[in-house]
């Protein structure tokens, strides 16, 4: 387990510590940190309709993660918990998705189309309907130690618990996009309040 000594493990072995071990992939949600999150800013920040921001910087476009939603995870771990063993599990989509597919994924929910053009560092990605451009990459948000592709096998967790995730692709990009959005015109209503 992360975090534990030799020593430590040792005391739980003897004193029969039940002790669980959760691998969760790329969790997210609608108010989570992360990249989908960063991807998903930009509609806050910008709010892509009211013109407060008029691009999203990104890093590697072509990054595969399994990402998940939180709600299904929390699901996961209470089953885990409600094992008599302790054992590990792995809690994944077991569905890859590149960076790229998210930014257009949360474009589109915002009734903006991306087109891609050029490629590594001159890449942008531009709004189909006006050629405006509205994502450019920048090399400062690519990751030191990237990892190209994340895939989690959740294979365990179906077979033991009868865990599998409930929430889509689509619909994790959704909720993070309608949240953003949301939160970006309490926002603007408390400015105005304030002006």
């Amino acid at each position: 387990m992360y975090g534990l000594s030799d020593e430590d493990l040792d005391i739980q072995t003897r004193a029969r510590v039940f002790a669980d071990e959760l691998i969760p992939f790329e969790v997210e949600a609608e108010l989570s940190d992360g990249l989908p999150d960063d991807v998903t800013e930009a509609h806050k920040k910008r709010a892509i309709e009211l013109g407060l921001q008029n691009k999203l910087f990104l890093g590697n476009l072509t990054a595969r993660r399994d990402w998940g939603h939180a709600r299904d995870y929390v699901e996961g771990m209470w089953l885990i918990l409600q094992q008599p063993e302790p054992d590990d599990y792995v809690l994944a989509t077991g569905e890859q998705h590149s960076v790229r597919e998210f930014v257009e994924k949360a474009f589109a929910c915002v009734g903006r189309t991306i087109e891609w053009r050029g490629s590594g560092l001159a890449e942008q990605g531009l709004d189909a309907r006006d050629g405006s451009v509205l994502i450019e990459i920048d090399e400062r948000y690519f990751r030191p130690t990237e990892v190209d592709a994340l895939l989690g096998d959740p294979s365990k967790a179906r077979q033991k618990l009868g865990w599998h995730h409930k929430v889509t692709f689509d619909e994790l990009v959704r909720e993070m996009v309608d949240a953003d959005l949301k939160e970006m015109r309490r926002e603007g209503a408390l400015r105005q309040v304030h002006d």
